[in-house]
């Protein structure tokens, strides 16, 4: 690819247009050990230098300066959200007709984010400040099986407030119960939408029948693996990212579970600073659903 003639906006349009066609025979030829070795996936810097020919007398990092003098940078890829229910627009209507219900009538109509979470007795791994890398309590464990606790909660869209209960396992039964503590945290509504995923336990015979007690609490379905329309798993990722992660109490699995339970105990009137950090409180699609301009 010979340097374009013209200025910087026809150089870079041309580069630009050469980068989106993907890497071919002269990236292959520059990173492959053999003759049969295919083309990589993805541009680097080398790769690049290959196929550009007006970039091959410079050095790597001259490349780069040049690449970043055209505003042409090494980037993340978008992940791309998508989930396969053919009724993936009638339910994401529905639940933003639900938020937007759930706005105009404060205290009077409810709308709830729905969810399960579980975590293990030992610490995950995370970065942490110190000289070196955070090591285990010692080479081998010895504080007891890695035991699985389970929480069931919910968030209310409009205020922020959690409700929650915990046990070593979450089923039938702890469902049934939790939608009795919903109904009674939420008395004074006269209709609570509860917003909930697909988990095959929300459509036991059991837990249909638990919910039928309560007729004031309206499912909201999610559509098919579609995490990014439930807060409260940002609400998890918090927990797990302040709580979890590197805790110092594995040999105290009770003293744990009530560390879990104090975090959660944050949120048990409300909380602005969550709204804010789930997506509720901003800009996003089910902010404005609550917030319409």
């Amino acid at each position: 690819m010979a340097a374009p003639g013209g200025g910087i906006f026809e150089q870079r349009a041309a580069v630009l247009a050469r980068l989106r066609e993907g890497p071919g025979e002269e990236a292959r030829r520059a990173v492959a050990v053999a003759p049969s070795g295919p083309a990589p996936s993805r541009w680097t810097l080398r790769t690049i230098r290959a196929t550009v020919d007006w970039l091959q007398p410079y050095s790597l990092s001259g490349g780069w300066r040049v690449l970043t003098g055209l505003d042409l940078r090494l980037r993340s890829a978008q992940v791309q959200q998508y989930s396969p229910d053919p009724a993936y627009a009638a339910k994401e209507a529905r639940l933003h007709a639900c938020l937007r219900e759930a706005a105009a009538a404060p205290g009077e109509v409810v709308a709830v984010f729905l969810d399960e979470m579980g975590y293990y007795r030992w610490p995950a791994p995370a970065p942490d400040w110190g000289p070196a890398a955070p090591a285990p309590p010692g080479r081998r464990r010895t504080v007891g099986t890695n035991s699985q606790w389970r929480i069931v909660g919910a968030l209310n869209a409009l205020t922020g407030q959690v409700s929650y209960l915990d046990d070593y396992i979450v089923g039938r039964k702890q469902l049934g119960r939790f939608y009795a503590q919903l109904a009674q945290t939420y008395a004074a509504a006269r209709r609570v939408g509860v917003v909930q995923d697909n988990w095959s336990v929300h459509e036991h015979p059991d837990v249909r029948a638990a919910l039928a007690l309560w007729p004031r609490l309206e499912v909201v379905p999610l559509p098919t693996y579609a995490p990014w329309l439930n807060p409260i798993e940002k609400l998890w990722r918090w927990l797990r990212q302040d709580v979890l992660k590197l805790h110092r109490l594995a040999a105290d699995p009770v003293a744990l579970r009530q560390r879990v339970r104090d975090f959660l105990d944050q949120f048990a009137t409300g909380s602005h600073a969550l709204l804010q950090y789930v997506g509720l409180g901003g800009d996003g699609c089910l902010a404005q659903a609550l917030h319409p301009t």
